[in-house]
């Protein structure tokens, strides 16, 4: 794969006019790179990967199979989500798999951030290999790497499971069209490509997934809890006008346990912390301040609609010296 870099020239992508420049230039080089063979995507359904799909879609076709893997550690309702958008809506060929028993079973004891998103990065690729040897003649991997991504994994930051190449076993080729792109621009450039406002201004989520929100060792207890505060957050966000407003938020359930009480007796579970941020590009951000009436709000629902936690907690840190995600 050609190591492509953001020109230093480049101006930013901030407008339909620049977005469909960018697009038109995007589609001559996808159908130069890749001509008349096929082309696997790991499709999460985040903005990234959707706008790499509907780039690919537009350039080629029938050509892109899609793969959608549960491994997990998705967000409540995500998985029934990326199947009525792409296959129903959108008429992709998609591919879902669902491997959680063996995500969850290879990642058991873990505790180390980085060999986390190194297994759950190789058996990404490994399911993506499988499906590929079920389809005929695929050829190339595509991918919603962004400039962030590159950034950071090249400065030591944190390791992405998209922003290196394949092993040398597989003979995929990378496809990487929105590579240069921060997150931004990658909404714009959606927006102009038809994808639905709901898709195109959906918060990130990492490709680990809850993986990175369930510090230390993951337990299927903590992603429940994880998984359903992050439920709970997301819908009072947008009854209360903050979705949209607020770049990202989610939950985190860290490793450990505290004393509180429950029902009048003595308990011992976890906390949920809550982190809701604004960036433009990632590479900074602010912490957003919530409505303490919401706030208090918040606190009540997940501590008692949340099994195993009794604490829930506000992260006031911005990036830097705090990096956006916990792991």
């Amino acid at each position: 794969m050609i190591d492509v870099r953001r020109p230093d020239n480049m101006v930013r992508i901030t407008t339909p006019e620049l977005a469909e420049a960018f697009i038109a230039e995007q589609i001559r080089a996808l159908r130069e790179q890749i001509g008349d063979k096929k082309v696997l995507l790991a499709l999460s359904g985040g903005v990234d990967s959707s706008v790499v799909a509907a780039l690919l879609i537009r350039a080629i076709g029938h050509q892109l199979t899609c793969v959608h893997v549960n491994h997990g550690l998705l967000r409540k309702g995500e998985p029934e989500q990326v199947i009525e958008v792409f296959r129903n809506q959108m008429d992709a060929n998609l591919i879902y798999v669902d491997a959680t028993d063996r995500f969850l079973d290879k990642l058991a004891g873990v505790t180390d951030p980085e060999t986390k998103r190194k297994i759950i990065g190789e058996e990404f690729i490994d399911v993506f290999a499988e499906e590929a040897r079920k389809l005929d003649g695929i050829t190339f991997l595509a991918q919603g790497t962004i400039w962030p991504d590159i950034l950071e994994s090249e400065h030591g930051i944190k390791a992405h499971h998209n922003a290196g190449g394949l092993p040398d076993d597989l003979s995929f080729e990378l496809v990487e069209p929105v590579r240069i792109l921060f997150k931004d621009e990658v909404r714009v450039v959606g927006k102009a490509l038809g994808l639905p406002d709901g898709m195109v201004n959906r918060q990130p989520f990492p490709g680990p997934g809850l993986g990175v929100r369930c510090p230390g060792a993951i337990t299927r207890e903590r992603l429940t809890a994880v998984r359903e505060s992050d439920a709970i957050l997301r819908e009072e966000f947008a009854k209360n006008g903050l979705e949209g407003k607020v770049w990202q938020y989610f939950t985190v359930v860290p490793d450990f346990k505290s004393t509180g009480i429950h029902d009048g007796k003595r308990s011992f579970d976890w906390c949920v912390i809550i982190r809701a941020v604004n960036t433009t590009d990632a590479m900074t951000a602010t912490v957003e301040e919530i409505p303490f009436p919401l706030m208090h709000h918040l606190v009540k629902r997940i501590t008692s609609e949340v099994p195993g936690v009794n604490r829930v907690l506000y992260d006031f840190t911005p990036k830097p010296s705090a990096t956006i995600e916990y792991e």
